[in-house]
């Protein structure tokens, strides 16, 4: 039995209960978890913005230590400091095979079905992304677990599993990044403190952190922003002013709205890279005429988990957290418990904080 944040409906308030967890079945791990971040995605998945089968226990940004495995299991034991991967590539599908893990078409197999049970009255629960962080203790694919590299505190190791990956990624990969190159980050919480680090990583030179919160400026700066523009109907032409009058060679969106999207690109130099991270409702539309997509010679992409390839990039930050290029510690605003988590959620609503960290 083990404690855990459980979302018993879509919408609905999380509990804190008991769960049963099963041992872990061929090809399985358990890990006691030392840290989960609250990720936004994990809100979505709570809203149904993000599809999820519930009851669920959320969280998928977290670290912990293996403490038992089942058979068949080979590349981690019990003891290894890990840190989870919630989407895990088959290497077997059409994406795999295109050197495309991120966007692995069986990544999310995990997630849609049962891996627990209340301890109450034996109701199936879910994992959700599959790896189910909001809990003491959770069982996953072996693959779903990457070694933590030594010389990296293993409660902040948590944000390597989503919030660093993925804006190190959208920094180093998608949008790649070229040194002396002008960076606009859009939105200040966890993954664009990671984007506003890694810009400073990859040798950018003016970074600018667009945010609604004048209270983020603090934090921007301390991650590696030079500039700082509070969003308003004027926030592109404060941008253009602040690149010679151009727009950023590069801006990376992490808030999933459409609004900023369309900010974020009028903010763009002209052969510019807007690469949008954020992720958005299905209904939320963006608008660009035909004759601006021409003119502009703007590329606009998406951005899915950094695309990274986390067996490979995780030594590397790993590297750069030893070496004190990358803080782990100054992304986490708050230190928290499971039943902290609402006002976790509460805080991402309203635009405040950076990552909230569950600590176990």
């Amino acid at each position: 039995m083990t404690r855990a944040a459980v979302l018993p409906a879509v919408n609905a308030p999380l509990v804190v209960t008991d769960i049963d967890l099963p041992d872990p079945g061929p090809g399985q791990v358990r890990v006691r978890l030392a840290a989960a971040g609250v990720c936004h995605s994990d809100l979505s998945l709570a809203t149904g913005t993000l599809r999820q089968p519930v009851p669920a226990v959320l969280g998928h940004e977290g670290a912990g230590t293996v403490v038992a495995v089942g058979d068949a299991v080979t590349g981690v034991a019990v003891g290894d400091r890990v840190v989870l991967n919630w989407a895990p590539s088959c290497g077997d599908c059409h994406f795999c095979g295109l050197a495309e893990p991120w966007l692995c078409a069986n990544a999310g197999a995990a997630a849609v079905a049962p891996y627990a049970r209340l301890a109450s009255d034996g109701t199936e629960l879910y994992p959700g992304l599959g790896t189910a962080a909001f809990a003491q203790e959770t069982v996953v694919p072996a693959t779903a677990v990457l070694p933590l590299p030594e010389g990296v505190p293993l409660a902040e190791a948590a944000l390597l599993g989503c919030a660093v990956l993925t804006g190190y990624g959208a920094v180093h990969h998608a949008a790649a990044v070229r040194p002396g190159e002008s960076v606009a980050v859009f939105g200040v919480g966890g993954v664009g403190l990671s984007v506003l680090q890694s810009a400073r990583i990859a040798g950018a030179g003016a970074i600018v952190a667009v945010d609604v919160s004048p209270a983020k400026e603090e934090l921007a700066r301390a991650a590696g922003a030079t500039d700082f523009v509070l969003a308003s109907g004027d926030t592109a032409k404060h941008i253009r002013k602040l690149t010679g009058g151009y727009g950023a060679d590069v801006a990376i969106e992490c808030v999933g709205r459409a609004d900023t999207i369309r900010t974020a690109w009028s903010a763009t130099r002209r052969g510019g890279r807007t690469t949008v991270v954020g992720i958005g409702g299905k209904d939320d539309q963006v608008a660009f005429s035909a004759l601006e997509i021409f003119y502009f010679g703007r590329t606009l992409s998406g951005c899915v988990y950094g695309n990274s390839d986390p067996a490979k990039d995780l030594p590397v930050l790993a590297e750069h957290v030893r070496a004190g290029r990358l803080d782990l510690s100054a992304m986490v605003t708050d230190r928290i418990g499971l039943d902290g988590i609402p006002g976790a959620f509460d805080a991402m609503r309203a635009g405040r904080g950076g990552r909230a960290l569950v600590v176990f």
